[in-house]
């Protein structure tokens, strides 16, 4: 099974340019109603004009940039309302994501999900944020390929990379990892025993305490 992740290697190079630009804007490091100018963009990452225009292309079919007639490109940034709506999104889609990967994942997937708690585990006790971080997003993309589904998958790997970047900066608790680690717990226990019921509801718990731990910072 290929496990895809958010940040890729070994892409073409307007694909790289649009996820740099996608990340600056999503990241406020370039900041709404800034203009894009291709040349400014060519001098910068040392790249001629076709790969900005597509990159451009891609970023205005996102909604992240806008062009003016007679004016050019803009950048459009995220509302709080938009980044609320986008974690209600992802965690319909999420729970969708479980129903489908419990009925149609191999008995090798579970054992990639069970390694993977193994990994968190071992980075909790080391109090690793950055590798638990890095192995839950790897969670959820397991189960994303075991949906076995390419739609739902690019959907939501989507999603995480708009809340990865746009989301506020969490200042992280005390026990925020071993929290995190009892919620993805309980999501691998109902994809050992193949129970539908109980991981989608571990999945809508671990959704919404996931909105709670990053909005707060708006409120």
């Amino acid at each position: 099974m290929t496990i895809y992740t958010i940040d890729n290697i070994n892409q073409p190079l307007s694909t790289t340019l649009y996820n740099e630009l996608q990340k600056d804007i999503l990241s406020g490091l370039i900041k709404p109603g800034t203009k894009l100018t291709e040349h400014v963009l060519c001098k910068k990452y040392d790249v001629s004009r076709t790969p900005v225009r597509e990159a451009f292309r891609q970023l205005e079919t996102d909604g992240l940039i806008e062009n003016i007639p007679n004016r050019g490109a803009f950048a459009v940034g995220l509302s709080q309302r938009d980044i609320s709506d986008l974690f209600d999104l992802r965690a319909l889609f999420e729970v969708k994501a479980v129903e489908w990967a419990i009925q149609r994942m191999e008995d090798e997937d579970i054992g990639a999900l069970k390694e993977n708690m193994d990994f968190m585990e071992f980075y909790t006790l080391k109090d690793d944020t950055e590798k638990v971080l890095q192995f839950n997003a790897e969670f959820h993309g397991i189960i994303y390929a075991g949906t076995k589904d390419k739609i739902l998958h690019k959907t939501l790997l989507t999603y995480q990379t708009y809340l990865k970047y746009s989301a506020p900066a969490k200042t992280y608790a005390g026990d925020y990892l071993k929290t995190i680690l009892e919620e993805h717990r309980a999501l691998f226990k109902a994809f050992e025993t193949r129970n539908i019921a109980a991981g989608k509801k571990a999945m809508e718990t671990h959704m919404s305490q996931s909105k709670l731990r990053r909005m707060v910072d708006y409120f």
